[in-house]
Parts: structure tokens; sequence; C-alpha cells
């Protein structure tokens, strides 16, 4: 399974755009390989280096679609929510993605993609955390890539 972007290459920077110092809309992303067996799929970006590389002191959530449809290829730039998926609250607090913000120093961005054997109960704008617990025991597949950003 493979996750990449026609806009950015993996460990390469975000182009502004789609960060808060552009139009903070959602990059576009596709995604391959995904297993036969897959009844849906997640997506999560978040950075491990909130709110300083130096000094990490917690991975902020910046966006989760989950129940996205296996078949798909991918997501197209400043995708809303796609037909039959569900959304997750970010650190934003909000259900809609919120691009790369960091305050200091470059930040990496992680854009990580789970096959799962099971399309989940609608979990009303889960966490996170809360995501990741309903899908235990059920990821049959993991894949990612990572952008990095550095304000200007």
């Amino acid at each position: 399974m493979k996750i990449y972007s026609p806009v950015f290459k993996h460990n390469e920077p975000i182009p502004t755009k789609y960060t808060c110092e552009g139009d903070d809309i959602s990059p576009p992303l596709s995604w391959e390989d995904i297993p036969n067996e897959a009844k849906s799929l997640v997506l999560i970006v978040d950075d491990p280096d909130a709110p300083d590389p130096a000094a990490p002191k917690l991975t902020w959530v910046h966006w989760i679609l989950y129940n996205l449809d296996p078949k798909s290829k991918g997501l197209n730039e400043h995708t809303s929510i796609p037909h039959g998926a569900s959304p997750g609250l970010t650190n934003w607090n909000k259900t809609s993605y919120g691009g790369p913000c960091p305050p200091i120093g470059r930040h990496r961005y992680f854009h990580k993609l789970y096959a799962l054997d099971i399309v989940l109960p609608d979990l009303k704008n889960p966490s996170k955390e809360a995501l990741l617990a309903a899908m235990e025991n059920h990821v049959i597949a993991k894949t990612e890539m990572i952008g990095t950003y550095q304000k200007q």
C-alpha cells in the first residue's frame, strides 16, 4: 500500500498553498495497492513536532477522515468529506483540514493511511485517540508519507 501527493514528495516541503500562510486547503493525495480485503480506509494527518521540533511536547492532529472507500484512488485538492466517509476532530477543534502552521522550526507532517477489515460505526467526530481505539485489531495495512513545513 502506498500514499503519495502530486504536489510534494516524501520528506520534502509541503507547498505554502496548503498551509496557514497560503490558502490552507488540503493537498491532493493519491493511494494505490489497497488490499482487496479492505472494507474502509482511514486518513490521519498529524505533526509529532509540536510546538517546537527541538523540544516536542505533543502530536498535533491536522486532519482525520475515516470510512473512506477502499476502491477510491485518493482525494482531490481542497477536499471536504467524501461521500460515505466521516470526519474526526482535529486539534484545531474542527472536523475539516487545518494546514501546517508551525510556531517555530521545520515540522514533519505525517500523512498516515490505514486499511481496515471493517467499516467503522458512526463515532461522532472522534478524536485521534478514540479513532485509534475503534480501529484496534482491524488494521490490515498501513502506509505513510511525510511532508515538512517551516513558516517563511
